[in-house]
This record gives C-alpha cells, structure tokens and sequence, in this order.
C-alpha cells in the first residue's frame, strides 16, 4: 500500500473528535427516509481522486445524508450533483454524476480532500476539530508531488489552507491568488448558495478553467472539452 492510500486507511479509523463520531454514527443509525433501505458509510471519508493530481479540491466537511452515507467526498447530494458536473465540463472527471463507490467515477488530474472528514452537524466543525483534521491535509499536501493549483470550496476550507502555508489573503469567488501552488477561491457548492443563485454553473465551472490553465504541459484530460 502506497503512502497515500495508507493515510486514507489512517483517516477511515480516526476517532479524534468524540463529537463527531457520535453524530455520524447516529445519523448512519437513524437515516433519512429516503435512504432507509440503504446501509450508511457512518466513518469519517476518505479523499478521492487522482494520486498524481495538478489540483487539489479542498471542501468543508462530508454531507450527513451524502458522503457520511456513500463513503465517497462530494457524493450522494446536491452539492456533489453540482461539482462533478463541472469537472466533467472541465475534463476532470469521466462522467458528470457521483453516486456511489462503485459506480465508475474516476478523475483525471484532480484529487478531493475536505478541511474536516467527518460529517458535523449543522455543517459546522467547532475549531478544535478543525484543527484535529488538519494534520491529515498536511500530509496529503506533502504526498500529492504534482500539485498546481489548489481549489478552495468555501470560506473555511480557504482559511484552513492558509493557516497550513502561513499566509493571509481575502477570501472572493473565482480569485486567483499567485502562491505556490497556486490557490483559487471559490464559492462552495452547497445548496444555500446554487439554489439562490449565488453561485451558479457557469461560475464554478469558470472556477475550474482557471484550475485548467495552471496545470501546464503534458496534463491529458479525462475528456474532451
């Protein structure tokens, strides 16, 4: 076993925040209705992608009806439905939709991580567990050799990268900030934000054409754009 995939088995069994294992595996108890007949993943969430990924997608936390049940980031929710659906457009992913661990789904140059990997309630990691997850990240940071470009998803995730490189920047959609890697801003996909039209899918697809641009030479996309 390679040393990222190791530090994916690592994530899986990790039980440093109490607080979260507890409401994942509540919510993996209780269910939602629609998915009662489904078996919920209820463990913190892997990363996925591309181990010799140009871009790095960093996201906030795993959704408690979505990643906390499939076991994959981005997957199985509305926020996911949108995301894969611009790596596609941006040739980044092999098909536009995520739905499960088996269904197919490989990405081409792109790797998916989150600043927390267990789903917390309310979608809001206190800082302490924040902080309890960052190791994880800094080690992926050191593990992906390739990295271009990184892709901040929302506030939290933007500031949880900059407090790994010690910089300060102003957070603002589809910003390019001229570090190294280079660091681009984004709106995250959630619902609150695509169903009122604060983020759209021109926008975050814009987001990841700039992405595209940074990864330079002899990077081959996952399909034609």
């Amino acid at each position: 076993m390679n040393e990222l995939a190791l530090l994916q088995s690592e994530i899986v069994a990790c039980e440093r925040c109490p607080r979260l294992r507890e409401y994942c595996r509540e919510v993996a108890i209780v269910k939602r209705r629609a998915y009662r007949d489904q078996e919920y993943w209820g463990l913190p969430v892997p990363s996925f992608g591309d181990p010799r990924a140009r871009v790095l997608i960093l996201g906030l936390a795993p959704g408690a009806h979505g990643a906390n049940r499939t076991g994959r980031m981005f997957t199985g929710d509305k926020s996911g439905e949108f995301l894969y659906r611009a790596l596609y457009e941006t040739g980044f992913a092999n098909q536009p939709t995520s739905t499960s661990r088996e269904d197919g789904l490989t990405l081409t140059g792109a790797y998916i991580s989150a600043s927390a990997h267990c789903a917390p309630p309310d979608n809001k990691p206190s800082r302490e567990e924040l902080l309890n997850c960052r190791p994880y990240l800094e080690r992926e940071l050191q593990l992906l050799k390739n990295l271009r470009v990184v892709v901040a998803l929302g506030r939290i995730a933007f500031d949880t990268y900059l407090s790994i490189i010690h910089e300060r920047r102003k957070f603002g959609h589809n910003i390019v900030h001229h570090l190294t890697p280079a660091l681009i801003s984004s709106y995250h996909p959630s619902q609150q934000n695509t169903s009122t039209g604060k983020l759209t899918a021109a926008m975050l697809r814009e987001v990841f054409e700039q992405a595209r641009a940074h990864c330079g030479a002899g990077w081959q996309p996952a399909a034609d754009w």
